[in-house]
């Protein structure tokens, strides 16, 4: 292609980067593999001829869905011989993210750990029907399968899903009031304070990736939480802070020991209590904590 073609390519591209970083993001749940999935997009719409593409922001969402799929049967490969617990890579996230409130409880760290329980096809379905709202025709171009086929794997992928996420959605205020409450306790060493806003069986789920400590799985029950997560403060020794931020839209916390990420720690709230706690320390996933990453649904 010459650079006079290369120019309304590049331009379309470019116009709709963030929301095709997003859908790779939210397929794999790591931002170097978005990355690379839209390297091998890029190069696969270099090749095309974008005045002959009927609607270019469907056609870049089709080709990114199939390359985002190959790359997720590849890790979900990788995943099975993971260390521990997997969780997705961690994004400090702008305001407009966490206003968006359906984007941001769909990015949570809750959902996308959630999301791993599904079958690649059934996720990338999930992710194009509930997340960007794309229609039964446009999904099954991307997925190679007919619409009705597409609809019914859509069914199956939200009756999963909706089978093991809360009912209702806490608030913003809700979650932070629960943040700070947890902050406060962690900060002064208030097990009493945690005990209070621990819900009686969270889940505490750790991701060191076998390069930091972690628990291999999931901590069930406040008591067996708080034992551990006390545990883990006096291992770490040095001094201890943490820092409000905002994780894939959401509110959470930059955990450090003598001024070094540590790991960041994202919330499920429910009903005013703390039901999920997701603490990522594996340090190829802390890469993008101290930048903001722009993610759209649009």
């Amino acid at each position: 292609m010459n650079d006079h073609a290369t120019r309304p390519a590049t331009e379309a591209f470019v116009a709709h980067r963030d929301l095709l970083f997003t859908v790779a993001y939210e397929m794999p749940g790591s931002a170097t593999d978005a990355e690379d999935v839209l390297q091998e997009t890029w190069l696969r719409w270099a090749e095309a001829d974008p005045e002959q593409v009927q609607d270019q922001r469907a056609h870049l969402v089709r080709v990114t869905t199939r390359q985002a799929l190959n790359r997720l049967r590849t890790l979900k490969r990788r995943k099975e011989a993971y260390v521990g617990s997997w969780l997705p890579e961690p994004l400090l996230t702008a305001s407009d993210v966490a206003e968006d409130i359906e984007l941001s409880e769909n990015l949570s760290l809750a959902l996308m750990y959630l999301l791993e329980t599904l079958s690649p096809t059934e996720r990338a379905v999930f992710v194009l029907r509930e997340v960007f709202d794309f229609g039964y025709d446009d999904i099954a171009a991307a997925i190679d399968k007919s619409p009705a086929a597409a609809r019914q794997i859509s069914y199956r992928a939200r009756r999963h899903v909706d089978a093991r996420r809360p009912r209702t959605s806490a608030s913003p205020e809700e979650t932070r009031a629960a943040l700070h409450s947890f902050q406060a306790a962690l900060e002064t060493g208030d097990l009493q304070g945690l005990l209070d806003v621990l819900a009686p069986d969270v889940v505490f789920v750790s991701d060191g990736g076998g390069l930091r400590p972690a628990a291999l799985r999931p901590v069930v029950g406040a008591d067996k939480v708080l034992r551990y997560m006390a545990g883990s403060v006096d291992k770490a020794g040095g001094t201890f802070t943490s820092e409000s931020t905002t994780v894939n839209g959401n509110p959470g916390l930059v955990l450090r020991v003598d001024g070094v990420i540590d790991g960041v720690l994202a919330f499920r709230v429910e009903n005013a209590r703390v039901t999920g706690l997701y603490y990522v320390r594996n340090p190829e996933k802390l890469t993008r904590v101290e930048s903001e990453t722009p993610l759209t649904s649009r």
